[in-house]
């Protein structure tokens, strides 16, 4: 099998569910030969300086500056679940991660354009942990171009036991 064949996108927001989304697709793309893209989005620090009644100048942090610390933060989850899970693997898909500006669903949904699947996890960090999909999840599986597949935190154990 070689690589090439096919795309995962997957949502990382640093939850469980998201961890969970990101060991599921890790070991589908290895199990398929497909790549992965690792889609993780945040508000500019414009708008997080306006919900702390304060301004961007203030908190001394530019989006670019967000944006990088951001990428760095999802590749650094990224390398240590691959670690994790490497082991049961004949090869190791490719990973790009890429942070984008803006709301997850959009960019998500913006990201799955063309690819083979879409990876979330049940519920991000909204407040409504009773529910059994958040709402970005639900809204990707209503709108994706492509299969979706929503991942509960306690399946990523299950995908680490899952031959390969």
């Amino acid at each position: 099998m070689r690589y090439g064949n096919g795309r995962i996108v997957v949502g990382l927001d640093g939850t469980p569910g998201g961890r969970a989304a990101l060991a599921f697709a890790l070991h589908d793309a290895a199990r398929r030969g497909a790549a992965v893209e690792v889609i993780t989005a945040f508000d500019t620090a414009e708008t997080l300086a306006t919900l702390c009644g304060t301004s961007a100048r203030s908190i001394g942090i530019a989006t670019e500056e967000l944006r990088d610390a951001i990428q760095k933060e999802a590749a650094g989850i990224v390398e240590e679940l691959s670690a994790e899970l490497a082991s049961t693997w004949e090869r190791v898909p490719p990973v790009t991660v890429t942070a984008v500006v803006g709301g997850a669903t959009h960019a998500l949904l913006h990201a799955a354009l063309g690819a083979d699947l879409l990876v979330v996890g049940s519920r991000g960090r909204g407040g409504f942990a009773s529910t059994v999909l958040g709402s970005v999840s639900m809204q990707c599986v209503l709108y994706a171009s492509c299969p979706v597949t929503v991942v509960h935190p306690s399946a990523a154990q299950a995908v680490v036991s899952v031959p390969a």
